[in-house]
């Protein structure tokens, strides 16, 4: 290894390394919303993916559909006060769905051991709120996989697209500069994260929110409407400006070797 190596790869939780397709903040947020009576359909759930979860519901009730909707149940607008009840409601429920959507997604643990050999530190972070970031650590661990250090968007001033956290886990496990620091993630949230931190900016297409289906869903697609749904995805990704846009982890270890090679050859 030398100085200029990746020395560090940052990762997202759910969608990324667990929960494929990132299921379970969704389900969360739609079953807050609908206890108030507001259908928030799926694509307003899953626009402000990877923000804090106080910070996602106050951009989903900025969305002017859902704020008309809101209107109608409610008969007024909403405010902050609605903001931090639909949290106070949203936080068990998706502690839950994060216990019942636990599993590793296909290839964390090969893509770990490879980022390892190559002397590539590992952390987790994360929009989800210590207790639910817990369980996720938690299922990791259970599940052989350990980040070297883990950080929440409550750990923070305030969370992604700020790069607060991406500089906790540099600094936490020293490791500079940004040029040797890889953030992956699902989500334009994680995109906007890396690109504020002057990291490399990475996303994952097949276990995404932006592609928002189960493992057994994409899975029973035939080839055609599988690449049609990750040109669709890559699209995006690419829109928001990532550096990489990866079908799945198991390309992130040669992702990171051709890095290595691109810098050693820069010298």
């Amino acid at each position: 290894m030398t100085t200029t190596d990746i020395g560090l790869v940052v990762l997202d939780w759910a969608g990324t390394v667990i929960d494929f397709g990132c299921l379970a903040p969704a389900g969360a947020f739609q079953k807050a919303f609908a206890d108030d009576g507001v259908d928030a359909t799926i694509a307003e759930v899953r626009a402000p993916m990877g923000l804090h979860k106080k910070d996602h519901i106050r951009v989903m009730l900025q969305q002017a559909p859902l704020a008309a909707k809101w209107l109608a149940a409610k008969t007024r607008p909403w405010t902050e006060a609605d903001v931090e009840a639909l949290y106070r409601r949203v936080t068990p429920l998706q502690v839950a769905a994060a216990r019942e959507y636990s599993t590793l997604v296909p290839g964390v643990l090969e893509c770990v051991a490879q980022l390892r050999a190559l002397n590539v530190k590992i952390a987790g972070s994360t929009g989800y709120f210590h207790e639910a970031m817990e369980v996720c650590a938690a299922a990791g661990r259970r599940q052989g996989f350990a980040p070297d250090f883990n950080i929440g968007a409550d750990d923070v001033p305030a969370g992604r697209p700020k790069p607060w956290m991406i500089f906790r886990c540099m600094e936490a496990l020293d490791v500079f500069p940004p040029r040797r620091v890889v953030k992956v993630g699902d989500t334009v949230i994680d995109i906007e994260d890396g690109l504020n931190a002057g990291v490399w900016s990475v996303a994952v297409v097949e276990s995404s929110s932006i592609m928002g289906l189960s493992q057994a869903e994409f899975a029973a697609l035939s080839p055609e409407p599988q690449a049609e749904h990750r040109a669709r995805v890559r699209e995006e990704f690419e829109a928001a400006g990532a550096d990489a846009v990866l079908n799945d982890l198991s390309e992130l270890p040669d992702y990171v070797r051709d890095l290595n090679r691109k810098h050693t050859d820069s010298l």
